[in-house]
């Protein structure tokens, strides 16, 4: 199953386009956080994550989505 995740930062963006093309690729889960990419604490990114570390596939819009860089586990 293809996870989808989409991210916009302030409450007058949208996610339409985000939603759009992640379920034209096949995501039949779509996680979404409506926060700011400096925010390190964004609960659906943490599960995205989670998901794709687990060996599932993530699709994201655009690989800015994702910032800031993730740490890895220790």
């Amino acid at each position: 199953m293809l996870i989808g995740y989409a991210r916009v930062s302030t409450d007058d963006q949208n996610l339409d386009l985000q939603m759009d093309a992640l379920t034209k690729a096949g995501c039949e889960h779509i996680l979404e956080d409506h926060q700011s990419g400096a925010k390190s604490e964004r609960s659906d990114l943490k599960e995205a994550v989670n998901y794709a570390r687990s060996g599932g596939p993530l699709v994201v819009w655009r690989l800015d989505r994702l910032s800031p860089v993730i740490e890895r586990p220790h």
